[in-house]
């Protein structure tokens, strides 16, 4: 018994045969959750749109769980930002493929995003998909 509670719990703490392996993040080094929120996609542009929290441990925009709304294979999605003149920019990062479905580890989209930067999602084949982002 002893062992089995043991090895649960390594494994749980990602150290399962010794090796340490990568979980999906749910909170930054010191602690704060990253900020979640549903969105809505566009035809290769951003569609409803989040500020970056403030208060999330998140830098970064990232892809949780996607659904493409006209098919049951997924969608490539790219991250956009406003910046400072107002413009909106896709992301370096461009459209990255994903299956419709739960994403762990999660997706970055962006990377290193300011506070307060408006963010939305664009889908590459088709436009009203739905995702989810933690930010």
């Amino acid at each position: 018994m002893r062992r089995s509670i043991v090895a649960t719990a390594l494994a749980v703490a990602g150290l399962a045969g010794g090796t340490l392996f990568a979980v999906a993040p749910a909170a930054s080094a010191s602690g704060q959750a990253c900020a979640t929120k549903s969105l809505s996609t566009a035809y290769r542009a951003h569609g409803s749109t989040v500020n970056k929290s403030g208060s999330s441990g998140c830098s970064d925009l990232n892809l949780t769980y996607s659904n493409d709304s006209t098919s049951n294979l997924g969608d490539s999605y790219a991250g956009f930002y406003r910046n400072s003149s107002g413009s909106w920019i896709r992301g370096s990062r461009g459209y990255v493929w994903a299956d419709d479905g739960s994403h762990s580890p999660w997706i970055v989209l962006l990377s290193d995003v300011s506070s307060g930067t408006p963010m939305g999602v664009g889908s590459y084949y088709d436009g009203g998909d739905s995702v989810t982002v933690a930010h």
